[in-house]
């Protein structure tokens, strides 16, 4: 895939994510060659659309079919995913009615205790999804600080927002270069841990910028905050991975190698 139909596709993805969600965004997906591209061209494909998931706020099962896939399993299931604290959820496909107290927009339902099955693929993938939803977040709160204004002065021009913006940037940016330096277990583990932290550093840093309007449930912020903390939580949250990153460098006594500087 060259560039020229790789921008292509991204902008065919953003519009079907803008104007669908869940099994109607399922549906579109397949009808896209989402299987197809999984199957042939994963590299591109996952961080593509969970990228995009992430900012436009959709949502779609395709984190199933990432873990089926990569464990050599027929698609169309719902494997169970291990959670934060110890818990297991199913990422439920077709029309359901319940969803995460957190986040009441998905599909998923506590289940009993599932089996270990391989997850450096679906933590890579949440990773994308991750870093997705935390630039949406700087998105908005950059164009709240360039719009308002407070003192007769562009909240823009204020240190304090300058600094936790930045802050954010530069974590954003530090997850996507774990995220394409990821080749292995280890590298997916300390990716999906990286982009958790950024995406909850941006939820807590854009949520102060935008100020009281930030904490309503009615913001667009809401929504991508809420969905920071699911998806941290999903195969392992931040602080499970780091313990866990740490755990094997004692045990390893030397510090992994993800990238040849």
């Amino acid at each position: 895939m060259d560039t020229a139909e790789r921008d292509l596709l991204e902008e065919t993805l953003r519009k079907t994510m803008t104007g669908a969600a869940g099994p109607r965004l399922d549906a579109a997906l397949a009808d896209l060659g989402w299987p197809e591209m999984l199957a042939e061209e994963p590299g591109v494909a996952i961080p593509l659309v969970f990228r995009l998931l992430g900012e436009t706020g959709a949502h779609a099962c395709v984190l199933n079919d990432v873990l089926l896939h990569s464990a050599g399993l027929p698609p169309g299931g719902a494997p169970a995913l291990p959670y934060a604290g110890g818990g297991w959820v199913e990422w439920s496909r077709g029309e359901v009615s319940y969803g995460s107290a957190l986040d009441p927009e998905l599909p998923l339902r506590q289940v009993p205790v599932g089996t270990s099955a391989p997850v450096a693929a679906g933590r890579g993938a949440l990773g994308w999804w991750l870093l997705g939803t935390g630039r949406a977040m700087l998105a908005l709160a950059r164009r709240h600080v360039l719009d308002r204004e407070q003192f007769g002065r562009p909240l823009a021009s204020f240190q304090a927002l300058r600094h936790r913006l930045a802050e954010t940037y530069t974590a954003l940016e530090g997850a996507e270069a774990t995220l394409v330096a990821a080749r292995d277990d280890t590298g997916a583990l300390l990716a999906k841990a990286a982009a958790g932290r950024a995406a909850l550093t941006a939820a807590r840093h854009c949520q102060q910028a935008l100020g009281g309007v930030g904490f309503t449930a009615e913001h667009e912020l809401h929504r991508h905050v809420r969905r920071a903390l699911v998806l941290d939580g999903l195969l392992g949250s931040s602080r499970e991975l780091t313990r866990e990153a740490g755990a094997l460098l004692l045990r390893e006594g030397r510090a992994p190698h993800l990238v040849d500087l």
